[in-house]
């Protein structure tokens, strides 16, 4: 199997990745991080062979990562180019829209982008599909729900689909009514009942943005139409999504929910290899399935909005979250917040077409300075 480069080395989906990628054997070509943490230095330490980029140093941090000599490398040019590195699988857990420009580059020269930054996706969806197609390149989900329709689809035919039924937990929140939402604590939004993920992700997965943004990411990965991909609610975690077929048979993924598998998948496709999840035992378990309550959480339906406006209005959406789950998160705002804020941002930004990673970026740069307008005001 061929080497992998990790990129967000230092977080939730790195760290997993670089569990798998030595229980296969994989040998790591590079590591990458925003930031040269004590995490990256002990990464370095041991993955002697592996590169090391690190977008955004502080100049204590560079003077301390020196002594790794030529294999280290600054910038976010630094990151794409390790991104770029020929014959790898690049697997992208940074966080935010700065995963862009590193998926283009994988894409680019010809690699398997295994992608778990949905943001990239979401954000510059037709520039990531222009890479691929001039590169050649191979986008595999690692997103356990984007994992699960790509197993369902394979072997397919795309025609035959009637629906996507992505599956959300429902996350913290899931039952409380509007008002209820009004004074949930930052404590409360990071206590994800199933999943154990980064900061921004769990508190878009409490109000349901992650899924909006799954929507988007289900419509640019597998060609499905927005008025034929719906979302049930599904406590338990275990269906990780299902496919319809217009004969009326469903395919669904199941699983405990471990990001693990979707990373060792990404990693291993089209083979499988053993892993470290015990076997499911479906003995004494129920599984249940709701509507999602599109009144108590409005992000849903933003995410339907901006998809099907297109152009920069994912871009957006995904910038104008990103500065108002930051803003809840350093008690600016109140949770109910977050999807006042993003919605105006759209209202206040029509889409515009995007063909480059420059203009996603200024689109994203634009969503970011009308969201910041909105913080402190009475949202």
């Amino acid at each position: 199997m061929k080497p992998v480069v990790v990129l967000g080395a230092t977080g939730s989906i790195g760290r997993q990745t670089l569990e798998v990628a030595g229980r296969l054997g994989l040998p790591v070509a590079a590591i990458a991080a925003r930031r040269g943490s004590d995490d990256l230095h002990r990464l370095a330490a041991d993955h002697p062979d592996a590169r090391i980029a690190v977008a955004a140093p502080t100049g204590e941090e560079r003077e301390r990562l020196a002594v790794l000599g030529e294999r280290i490398s600054f910038g976010p040019e630094a990151v794409a180019e390790a991104a770029a590195l020929p014959g790898s699988v690049v697997v992208n857990g940074i966080v935010g829209s700065a995963g862009l420009e590193a998926s283009v580059a994988a894409l680019r020269a010809g690699n398997r982008l295994a992608l778990a930054n949905k943001e990239s996706l979401v954000a510059g969806g037709p520039v990531v599909e222009a890479a691929r197609r001039a590169g050649g390149g191979e986008l595999i989900p690692v997103d356990s729900e984007h994992s699960a329709l790509f197993q369902c689809l394979t072997g397919e035919d795309p025609d035959r689909v009637r629906r996507l039924i992505l599956s959300a937990s429902g996350g913290p929140f899931r039952g409380r009514t509007a008002a209820d939402l009004a004074a949930v604590t930052v404590a409360e939004a990071l206590d994800h009942p199933t999943w154990s993920m980064g900061r921004r992700i769990t508190v878009d997965s409490a109000t349901m943005m992650n899924k909006a943004f799954e929507v988007i990411e289900a419509h640019l990965l597998f060609g499905i139409p927005y008025d034929r991909i719906d979302v049930v609610v599904h406590p338990q975690s275990v269906v990780h999504s299902l496919v319809e077929f217009v004969d009326g048979s469903i395919k669904a993924q199941l699983g405990e929910p471990d990001m693990r598998v979707p990373i060792q998948y990404a990693l291993t496709y089209p083979g499988r290899a053993a892993g470290t999840v015990p076997p499911f035992d479906f003995r004494d378990r129920t599984l249940t399935f709701e509507e999602p309550d599109h009144e108590a959480f409005p992000a849903l339906g933003l995410g339907y909005r901006a998809g099907t406006a297109g152009g920069s209005a994912p871009a957006v959406l995904n910038a104008a979250d990103e500065v108002a789950v930051q803003a809840f998160l350093d008690g600016r705002i109140g949770f109910s917040s977050i999807p006042v804020v993003v919605e105006r941002t759209l209202d206040r930004l029509p889409p515009q077409e995007v063909a480059t990673v420059a203009e996603v970026l200024t689109a994203d740069r634009a969503a970011r300075a009308v969201a910041a307008g909105q913080i402190g005001c009475s949202c």
